[in-house]
């Protein structure tokens, strides 16, 4: 996940608790939708539908801390 921030990412994730947060619930729906789809553990096709606008949202609002940390530098 955006490969051209990847020095500002390893920086915020030692500086900014907020991106920290933000990163971590990303990469742990990432997880449960693949688990889901794969059939690991259950879940209905609405909740993978919701978890997936979900971490779109998180990623979004992820985007938008390194766009401005970026622009800060």
């Amino acid at each position: 996940m955006f490969p051209e921030y990847r020095d500002l990412i390893t920086q915020l994730k030692t500086s900014d608790q907020h991106f920290v947060h933000l990163f971590d619930r990303h990469n742990e729906l990432d997880q449960r939708i693949k688990n889901m789809e794969a059939h690991i553990v259950g879940g209905t096709p609405e909740e993978i539908e919701v978890l997936k606008k979900e971490k779109l949202a998180l990623k979004d609002q992820l985007y938008t801390v390194l766009r401005k940390a970026a622009a800060a530098v």
